[in-house]
């Protein structure tokens, strides 16, 4: 059964290559790009719900925690598994990231251990 992925990052570059490079992964996975928060919010809204969502957390006008307080505020979308995909390695958001949402990883990254950890919290909400 195809999965929905939402990538959340301001970054066309990083939300092109995400896209590709799981698409080639992963034959099962339908992915949505959008370049902020609050057009992620506005999917939601839309009803376009995915199974997990992919959040950068520095963004212009409204942040990834932001976006993640606003999802965990609605009790339609406060369940989908959010991973934040960030290039802030500082110890604060890291700790704050593996807390508050589903996963936390650094950019750069490995495609095949994101496309692992997908699958696993894909495996385990499901």
């Amino acid at each position: 059964m195809t999965k929905k992925i939402m990538i959340v990052d301001d970054n066309p570059d990083c939300l092109h290559s995400v896209k590709e490079a799981l698409e080639y992964k992963a034959g099962d996975y339908k992915i949505t790009c959008v370049s902020s928060g609050t057009r992620c919010l506005k999917s939601l809204e839309n009803n376009e719900i995915p199974d997990l969502i992919l959040l950068d957390i520095m963004m212009p006008k409204m942040s990834g925690w932001e976006t993640l307080k606003n999802l965990q505020e609605n009790p339609l979308w406060k369940n989908i598994p959010v991973v934040f995909l960030t290039a802030r390695t500082d110890n604060i958001a890291e700790n704050a990231g593996k807390f508050l949402a589903t996963d936390y990883i650094e950019k750069p990254f490995d495609i095949d251990d994101l496309k692992r950890k997908i699958d696993n919290i894909l495996k385990s909400s499901s």
